[in-house]
């Protein structure tokens, strides 16, 4: 490949939300293309009508951006090599297919599914691996005429060479080959004048001078077909790279139906996941920098991608890691944005109200706050702060184990007292209660903090107690006290 500018690709099918895997390609290609100040190119493949969703190609690209990728050439952006979306190139194929026809590279077969099924299930009786048997190749122009007779519409078949063999050195894989014998005369353009996937792929690549072609090891079979277009054509063939799998925790390869992982950008978005985090994430998965840094800006991952740091093993999709990764970033966010992240899940969960008044705003802004430190993603503050929109507290056999210490309800009747005396229910004034109850008592350490901590939050360990007695508010703590004093005097 001569040095010229580097031009790569992400070529998704309008079927649907963005995927971790399909998300993965893109990064890798946009990593790639602004690390050698190449060009990054979005191309919509979206000749499957079948199987294409409505909105499924806005939801890619708004996804993708939501991730923090941009691009150089796409449906958005016009370039130099439009259309960007295949059906709108059909006039440009059908100009090659035409020309493939004329030079005698490609004919038409008129056979019908029937047909080809039926010669597929003889092949299996006989124990061979199913192949066009290359039935309508030669056909003479009467015969051609009297298949058009019968209403017959023909696919058009590329002539696979004879002992042909395809080799190509994949950055990942190292060097591949196939054999031409492996494959029977396969469809460049269908009944209905669509063309097939690795025809439009080829001319696609080639007319948008594509160089790189950084994708999934599920293509690698693709490639072989790919490279005969391309020598149909005498066409430079790109530089591949087959990246591998991504499994889950067992090591199996990811599937859509895996629900024990996540695998939807959208749906880490409306958990309150952050961008950024993702970003990182994904861009380890199967890709690993020098060192054992594992947080990176979007700004240091293009100074140093590195194709040839691809992995040649699978790459484990690790949930831990990501919430671990996630909460790296909401730590190092503004208070602010992370308000904004995980406010409108206390929202839908209907604990707290839209619009409501500023006191009740500034006490919302001081619960987030405190579970700032140890949130993992947006939607966890619903499960986090549960114990401060319960009136009674329930108490667990490990809290009962606290607080059955024999010590206990005389120190929390002081501090009942303490706390009924403040008038002011601040943090620093509740933490001014605690060291009282300490001097009136004598009890300090864990034998103060824990039952106190247990009686006033009904939890063994959580954030700063001084701040989480004052946002449960002196009538709830007080009643609380009260509640439990009685019932341990009485048990």
């Amino acid at each position: 490949m001569s040095a010229q500018e580097v031009r790569v690709r992400y070529a998704p099918s309008p079927t649907g939300h963005l995927h971790i895997g399909n998300a993965r390609t893109a990064l890798f290609n946009y990593l790639y293309a602004r690390h050698t100040g190449g060009k990054f190119i979005i191309r919509i493949e979206d000749t499957d009508q079948k199987r294409n969703v409505e909105g499924g190609e806005l939801s890619q690209l708004n996804y993708l951006k939501w991730l923090g990728i941009d691009w150089d050439e796409s449906i958005d952006r016009e370039g130099d090599y439009g259309p960007y979306r295949q059906m709108e190139r059909l006039d440009i194929y059908r100009k090659y297919v035409d020309e493939l026809l004329e030079r005698d590279l490609a004919y038409k077969c008129y056979m019908t599914e029937d047909e080809l099924e039926q010669e597929r299930e003889e092949q299996r009786a006989k124990g061979q691996v199913p192949m066009y048997s290359g039935a309508h190749r030669n056909l003479t122009q009467e015969e051609q005429e009297k298949y058009e007779r019968e209403g017959r519409k023909p696919s058009i078949r590329l002539r696979v060479p004879s002992q042909e063999t395809y080799t190509f050195f994949d950055i990942v894989k190292g060097k591949i080959t196939f054999e031409s014998a492996d494959f029977g005369d396969w469809v460049i353009l269908k009944k209905d004048g669509t063309p097939t996937y690795n025809f439009a792929v080829a001319v696609d690549d080639h007319l948008m001078k594509i160089t790189h072609v950084l994708r999934g090891e599920d293509h690698i079979s693709n490639t072989p077909k790919q490279m005969m277009v391309y020598r149909a054509f005498d066409w430079e063939v790109p530089t591949y790279a087959h990246m591998t799998l991504i499994v889950n925790e067992e090591r199996k390869k990811l599937s859509k139906r895996d629900e024990s992982i996540i695998q939807f950008i959208e749906q880490y978005e409306e958990l309150g996941y952050l961008p950024e985090a993702l970003f990182n994430f994904i861009s380890l998965l199967g890709w690993s920098p020098v060192g054992e840094e594992e947080i990176f800006t979007k700004e240091e991952f293009i100074e140093m991608f590195d194709p040839e740091r691809l992995s040649t093993s699978p790459a484990v999709f690790d949930s831990a890691k990501l919430k671990w990764m996630n909460n790296q970033y909401i730590k190092s966010s503004s208070l602010e944005r992370v308000i904004q992240l995980a406010k409108p899940h206390l929202l839908k969960a209907g604990k707290i109200e839209e619009n409501a008044d500023e006191e009740t705003e500034k006490w919302v802004h001081e619960l987030i706050a405190l579970y700032k430190e140890q949130l993992s993603y947006g939607a966890e503050i619903v499960e986090l702060t549960e114990l401060f929109f319960k009136k009674e507290a329930e108490y667990s056999d490990e809290a009962m184990d606290v607080l059955s210490q024999g010590h206990v309800p005389e120190m929390l009747a002081n501090f009942r007292t303490q706390l009924e005396g403040l008038e002011s229910f601040e943090a620093d004034d509740i933490k001014a209660a605690i060291k009282a109850t300490q001097k009136d008592t004598g009890n300090k350490g864990k034998k103060l903090f824990m039952p106190i901590r247990v009686a006033t939050t009904a939890e063994t360990n959580g954030p700063e107690l001084p701040q989480a007695i004052h946002l449960l508010g002196k009538e709830t703590v007080v009643h609380r006290l009260g509640q439990l004093i009685d019932e341990l005097n009485n048990s």
